[in-house]
């Protein structure tokens, strides 16, 4: 009998075991049969809506059809337009000289269309748009683009202004990532990332939410933010040597940084996760490149040693890098403001350096943060 009583022990044993991982199983479904609410958050122009853009792409099958594709044209006109016409009047403004009595007349002819796109691109203009982008005058004052307001795609599209006016041009993925156009609402995009088959398999319904980020859009983020589980929060570190659009007294870093204050001590979302994307990190490198430096507008810059180590030598770019990240961790270890839910609680915040451009970036790192939701989610359920 006793015999008989030691085989059946592990088998009493493993039916527990199996008991238990299908309860576990049960739980993680239900984690995920509600949709994951994000909110995207940030500054104007810190790449909030290239990212729900991204999501669209690589989550949503046939993203963007023929006919959304074609839509998209009227904006990237306008951006092309924007750039050159911002252009030859900086040119101006700033007591620059075009190369030649031509060059000076296509400026006069952009002039004349005034600050509205053309509907199309007529081949008068696209010739006018390739002289004055190839234009020396024109050359320096896009170098001093951070003296004015001038989209960060200007470059782009100038360079591709013969090729997009082609008759039959379809708007790439690319082109619809690169293409500005402000948000003044409340934008909603949903798709769904496959679960792990660890959990069962399946699919987890994302909500994400990208709102206005100038100042005057700023106070409707208080409407999206019941019931979120997560904020990524965007702020452009391309954007140290310029000043908001809609305040050029306010550096847009600067400001970012204050951004990131306000939403990391909201008491609306002391229970969020909060994910910061350190974006338009191909932005930073390229001014770095060209000789700009943070120290210019960040004093204490000078004073800062990365990673606390005085006798290594780090590349200007990891440097910078550093230096924003640490600015953003000094914030999240401010102590908590008496009135917030937050006093005696310890948070994490996650950091990714991103170009919200770069499909691949935006692919790997999303990956990241959809983990992080997920390993959060499980803790709460106490199944970690």
């Amino acid at each position: 009998m006793l015999l008989i009583d030691c085989f059946r022990r592990p088998s009493h044993e493993l039916q527990a075991r199996k008991k238990q991982s299908s309860k576990e199983l049960v739980q993680m479904r239900k984690l995920y049969r509600d949709p994951v609410k994000v909110l995207l958050l940030g500054a104007g122009e810190s790449g909030k809506t290239t990212i729900i853009k991204q999501m669209r792409i690589l989550h949503v099958q046939n993203s963007y059809s023929f006919d959304e594709r074609l839509e998209k044209l009227s904006d990237i006109y306008e951006n092309i337009h924007e750039s050159i016409y911002e252009l030859v009047r900086q040119v101006i403004l700033l007591e620059l000289d075009f190369d030649s009595v031509t060059n000076q007349r296509c400026a006069e002819y952009i002039l004349r269309i005034g600050a509205t796109a053309p509907w199309n691109l007529s081949t008068e203009y696209v010739q006018c748009v390739r002289r004055l982008w190839s234009d020396s005058g024109v050359k320096r004052c896009y170098k001093r683009s951070n003296e004015f307001q001038l989209i960060d795609s200007a470059k782009y599209f100038l360079d591709r202004v013969e090729k997009i006016s082609m008759p039959g041009y379809i708007p790439s993925n690319s082109d619809i990532l690169n293409c500005r156009k402000t948000t003044t609402g409340i934008q909603e995009i949903r798709f769904n990332v496959p679960m792990p088959s660890s959990l069962g398999g399946g699919v987890q319904e994302f909500r994400m939410f990208d709102v206005g980020g100038q100042r005057h859009h700023r106070s409707k983020w208080m409407q999206a933010f019941e019931g979120v589980q997560a904020v990524l929060f965007l702020i452009s570190c391309g954007g140290f040597d310029q000043t908001l659009r809609e305040d050029p007294k306010q550096n847009r870093l600067a400001e970012g940084f204050e951004l990131f204050r306000g939403v990391w001590h909201n008491r609306f979302l002391a229970e969020t996760g909060v994910i910061v994307f350190m974006n338009k990190q191909d932005v930073l490198e390229q001014k770095l490149l060209a000789g700009q430096s943070i120290r210019t507008y960040f004093p204490d810059y000078d004073d800062y040693v990365a990673f606390a180590d005085k006798d290594q030598l780090y590349d200007e770019l990891t440097r910078t890098r550093s230096f924003i990240r640490s600015k953003l961790v000094d914030i999240t270890n401010e102590p908590p403001r008496r009135t917030s839910h937050l006093v005696g609680r310890k948070r994490t915040c996650y950091f990714h350096f991103t170009i919200a451009t770069d499909t691949q970036n935006v692919r790997t790192v999303f990956n990241d943060v959809h983990n992080i939701i997920l390993t959060k989610n499980l803790s709460k359920m106490d199944l970690l």
